[in-house]
């Protein structure tokens, strides 16, 4: 069975290659943007000296690029996405690459398409793994402390969360709509906060950067964190359940921490920083503040924080794997680990202003 990863040369991606390589899947097409930075990749590839590894660049806006990407596939994991830029960069690289992959994989022709019965698991169909995001949740009016599952509605405002979030949620209702038209199999993973050495240091569930002082809005919320090896392994895992159908499955570790301690642990283990605690009420009223003087000035001054946002961002909310873990997979690295080796990274790879 061959299988297709795009964005495979990324913080998450490479980590995907290797765990499909761990569970015995060596038949792989590494889609990558930029082919001078799959070094990674190719340091995979040098330690599976018996597996296919397919190394192909090009842009997923091209057609020519998604056809000769998806030529033969019958398994796609899905995670290229535009992770920064402006709103009209985020959709471009997200939502519409999506698009033109999708239509390449429905026009292919059928010397291009899979075998009907091409591999050990059932897959009857071509099967498609989405890499989506917590953010695509409706969190906002759920009260605090609501458990957020597979069941939970998506936002129904995207417009008045941030671009990444919009850019995911029409991601996902993109692959429905092509789903129910072509009827591919598709698996849904939403992770959490995905971390470890090599990401970024904060979530902004944790706080924001403002100038020489970190707002800690997080306290003690749960953080959905998810160690980029735990996530890879869960993506894989998700991804080749026999007789999948159309699931959606929730990605975080076990044994949360709050985004107290989170950054407590980082002062301690990787450098003190100043930091200032604001209460989730005085967040709440703050942004109703400037929502006010936003309406007021006219636009002068943009409403970065509302309290719609503050509320999807740090409205504080459970979180369930139970899903996940019914699959049978388990998380690789503990918590307690996960974040020492990261903490650890992050120490000795300091960040550059």
């Amino acid at each position: 069975m061959k299988i297709l990863v795009t964005g495979a040369g990324g913080f998450l991606g490479v980590h995907v290659v290797s765990r499909l390589l761990e569970h015995g899947y060596t038949d792989i097409r590494c889609f990558v943007r930029d082919a001078s930075k799959a070094e990674r990749l190719r340091e995979i590839a040098e330690a599976y000296p018996a597996a296919q590894l397919e190394l192909r660049s090009g842009n997923l806006n091209s057609k020519a690029d998604c056809a000769a990407a998806v030529d033969g596939i019958a398994l796609i994991f899905h995670l290229a996405a535009g992770m920064k830029g402006s709103c009209a960069d985020l959709f471009l690289n997200t939502v519409i690459a999506s698009r033109t992959l999708l239509e390449a994989l429905e026009a292919r022709p059928p010397e291009a398409s899979p075998p009907e019965a091409n591999n050990d698991l059932s897959i009857e169909k071509t099967r498609v793994v989405l890499i989506s995001s917590f953010g695509v949740y409706g969190v906002a009016a759920l009260k605090r402390g609501a458990l957020v599952s597979e069941d939970t509605p998506t936002e129904p405002h995207p417009e008045l969360r941030d671009p990444y979030s919009y850019a995911k949620l029409r991601q996902e209702q993109l692959f429905l709509e092509y789903q129910q038209k072509y009827g591919f199999e598709l698996v849904v993973v939403r992770p959490g906060v995905i971390y470890g050495p090599g990401g970024g240091h904060f979530s902004s569930r944790v706080g924001l950067q403002i100038g020489p002082v970190f707002f800690h809005l997080g306290g003690r919320n749960l953080l959905p964190l998810s160690y980029v090896e735990n996530c890879a392994e869960a993506i894989v895992v998700a991804g080749t359940i026999p007789g999948a159908g159309t699931q959606v499955f929730n990605v975080h570790d076990d044994d949360l921490p709050t985004a107290a301690q989170y950054l407590r642990q980082y002062k301690k283990k990787v450098k003190r920083i100043r930091s200032i605690r604001l209460p989730y009420f005085l967040t709440r009223l703050g942004g109703g503040i400037l929502e006010i003087y936003h309406r007021r000035s006219l636009g002068q001054l943009p409403a970065i924080l509302t309290r719609y946002k503050i509320a999807s961002e740090w409205g504080g909310n459970r979180f369930s794997n139970k899903k996940l873990h019914a699959t049978g997979w388990r998380q690789l690295i503990s918590t307690p680990d996960a974040m020492a080796r990261t903490f650890e990274y992050f120490r000795q790879n300091p960040v550059k202003h």
